[in-house]
């Protein structure tokens, strides 16, 4: 919706402010709504196609087809300042989507130190796990999971867990943390 409300205003050469003024809303407003940051109301997408001179239906059409691709090509992924990492220890964002509120959260973690102490998280939501090489215990709650190559885990974040004894070096596993809407 925000590209859409972008794409009419830059079509017809107005700035945010003037494009603001004539629909009648705030530029911080606008500026949000044309960078995904909130959903505007009905009655705001009626005053910003008032504003652009179309049909407040011409700001739908097709939403449901056109949704935003996120292409990250292998060894891409953007390191991340994460609470368990340190030297031996490395995550990676793979990306996220535009919106309001990061709706899931793919990180790859790789671990080369076999030594480490790990701190067990916690977080909202459910996190999915994937390996791709290694073997490592992994710990959830009271109860402990041998995991290889192949191995998948689901879990709700708010039970304390992580990686609590490395077996086999390299360890790499994707990690897909996932918010539940509310």
């Amino acid at each position: 919706m925000g590209e859409r409300v972008r794409e009419l205003r830059r079509g017809l050469d107005l700035t945010l402010e003037r494009f603001a003024e004539r629909a009648d809303i705030s530029i911080g407003m606008l500026s949000k709504i044309e960078n995904g940051q909130t959903s505007p109301s009905l009655a705001t997408l009626a005053a910003l196609a008032g504003a652009a001179g179309v049909p407040l239906t011409s700001l739908f059409r097709g939403l449901d087809e056109e949704r935003d691709a996120l292409l990250v090509r292998a060894g891409q992924g953007i390191p991340i300042d994460h609470e368990g990492a340190s030297d031996g220890r490395v995550y990676e964002d793979l990306g996220s989507l535009r919106g309001p509120r990061r709706e899931i959260e793919p990180v790859l973690v790789t671990i080369e130190d076999e030594t480490q102490v790990f701190p067990l998280f916690q977080h909202p939501g459910v996190e999915f796990l994937h390996v791709l090489e290694g073997r490592f215990d992994y710990g959830y709650g009271s109860k402990r999971y041998e995991l290889a190559a192949g191995d998948t885990l689901q879990f709700h974040g708010e039970v304390p867990h992580g990686p609590t004894r490395i077996l086999e070096v390299p360890v790499r596993f994707l990690s897909l943390k996932v918010q539940q809407p509310g």
